[in-house]
């Protein structure tokens, strides 16, 4: 039996919203240090360049690593965070108006985050915070 086949992958987490804001807007509040803080967490030494190796404060769960992977702008922004995730901020121009879809992918039945949780049971709980985030951040880009 080969490796892929001890893969049991979960579903990417994805939340989709139309923001009242325009894309830069939108581009702002997720490739900036003040704009990810004002909605998600604090960026500890972020810069948007593929390559830099930044911190998240997660508060209670301390200082997690994440490294760019994607600059586009003002269209997508990806980075690795923690061990196993990636986050990804997708905009799309609409008008006035902007498309912001969140993924947050890396998910694996079989694994644990670097607090000993199974990976299923931190997507759920993260599913429904992203929830509550995304709208954070409309609040943000809409104010």
């Amino acid at each position: 039996m080969s490796d892929q086949a001890q893969i049991h992958t979960l579903p990417d987490i994805r939340q989709t919203s139309l923001f009242n804001a325009p894309v830069q807007k939108v581009w702002a509040a997720v490739s900036t240090t003040e704009g990810i803080a004002a909605w998600f967490m604090p960026p500890i030494g972020f810069i948007p360049e593929v390559g830099n190796e930044f911190h998240l404060d997660a508060g209670p769960y301390g200082k997690s690593p994440c490294k760019v992977t994607v600059v586009d702008p003002p269209n997508r922004l990806s980075f690795t965070w923690g061990k196993d995730w990636t986050l990804t901020f997708e905009l799309e121009e609409k008008g006035d108006q902007t498309e912001f879809t969140l993924i947050h992918s890396g998910w694996n039945a079989d694994m644990q985050t670097e607090f000993g949780e199974p990976h299923d049971l931190v997507r759920e709980r993260m599913n429904g915070g992203w929830v509550g985030l995304v709208r954070k951040l409309g609040t943000y880009v809409e104010a």
